[in-house]
């Protein structure tokens, strides 16, 4: 099945001309053509790192900002991958640091997209240590991370739709949704507190 009528079946989605699209639309496309459709398997990366002394605290374990620096890495090498134009980190919507990683520990980060919107996307990253000693292996970290499309300008630029294809890949376009629902609900909550904090009297 083409990709488009596959988007348009499961999902609903309107793929329009570029003849259709509004004034604002192709101000911020920047006069491109709707970009094509991609798959979850063309966005998966991957990256190991061998822990080091300089990336470990006292406890010879893993600092916590550097595995969010190669988070953010090996989440980027995905929404490049899928939007073929610059991307920036928008936020690290969640992350879970399950156990320690060790000096000396091999460190395999893998990255694939969850979901496209208009000029975003939302990446999920899996990071796993394994022991260079013994060969054990265990899940460390998952984080989601949001990324925006930019020109050299740093002007939004659409991104391709994304084409889930395993149930495991529609479970995760489904779940991506609902975590955006609730960041826009989380934001709009803030600015209406502070809002009223600059309201009170001095």
């Amino acid at each position: 099945m083409p990709a488009f009528s596959f988007l348009r079946q499961r999902f609903g989605l309107g793929l329009r001309t570029r003849a259709a699209q509004s004034g604002s639309e192709r101000k911020m496309s920047l006069g491109a053509t709707q970009p094509a459709a991609r798959t979850v398997a063309s966005t998966q990366s991957e990256m190991t790192e061998i822990i080091l002394p300089n990336d470990t605290n006292t406890l010879g374990n893993l600092l916590g900002g550097r595995l969010m620096h190669f988070i953010d890495i090996t989440a980027a090498m995905a929404a490049y991958r899928h939007t073929r134009t610059h991307v920036v980190t928008a936020s690290m919507d969640h992350i879970d640091f399950i156990r320690p990683v060790h000096l000396g520990d091999l460190l395999t980060l893998k990255s694939s997209v969850n979901r496209a919107f208009t000029t975003s996307l939302e990446v999920g990253v899996k990071v796993w240590a394994e022991n260079t000693r013994n060969g054990s292996i265990s899940h460390v970290a998952s984080a989601y991370l949001v990324f925006v499309a930019v020109d050299e300008q740093c002007n939004r630029q659409k991104v391709p739709q994304l084409i889930p294809e395993t149930p495991n890949e529609i479970r995760r376009y489904d779940d991506a949704l609902r975590r955006r629902e609730h960041r826009e609900a989380e934001a709009k909550r803030r600015k209406e507190a502070r809002k009223a904090s600059d309201q009170l009297p001095a």
